[in-house]
């Protein structure tokens, strides 16, 4: 059996190069990639006209409108929110803390959430809104 032969005029293109670019396009966006943190409890926020961006958030926590506290999306007593809160921070020490409040959640709710933070050393706590 014979192998067949290239041509004179026929060329051949090497995709090593093009693989190699994919690779590294594909690396770049994985490490570039943004993930979006969740608390697991869809909240409606009280609406506000000061609302600010905050850029460094490594902590969500959500109170529910039945004053039920979610941390990454587990559903959480309020004796386990200061551990819980301690663990996640120690991943992100730089990031703030941001407590998606239902309207309707009671304050005292969310005051203990912002004592736990304090305790922990969390100086940047902000509560959600949305803005008119």
């Amino acid at each position: 059996m014979r192998k067949p032969t290239l041509q004179e005029n026929e060329k051949v293109a090497d995709l090593t190069p093009m693989l190699d670019v994919v690779f590294i396009m594909l690396i770049f966006f994985i490490v570039t990639a943004t993930f979006i943190k969740e608390t697991g409890i869809e909240v409606n926020r009280p609406d506000t006209l000061t609302a600010e961006f905050k850029k460094t958030v490594s902590l969500l926590v959500a109170v529910g409108p039945d004053n039920s506290i979610w941390i990454d999306k587990k559903k959480v007593d309020i004796r386990n929110v200061r551990p819980m809160m301690e663990r996640l921070h120690a991943e992100n020490p730089k990031g703030g803390l941001v407590i998606q409040a239902d309207s309707n959640a009671k304050v005292n709710k969310v005051l203990a959430i912002m004592d736990a933070a304090r305790t922990i050393g969390i100086v940047q706590v902000a509560i959600a809104s949305e803005e008119k």
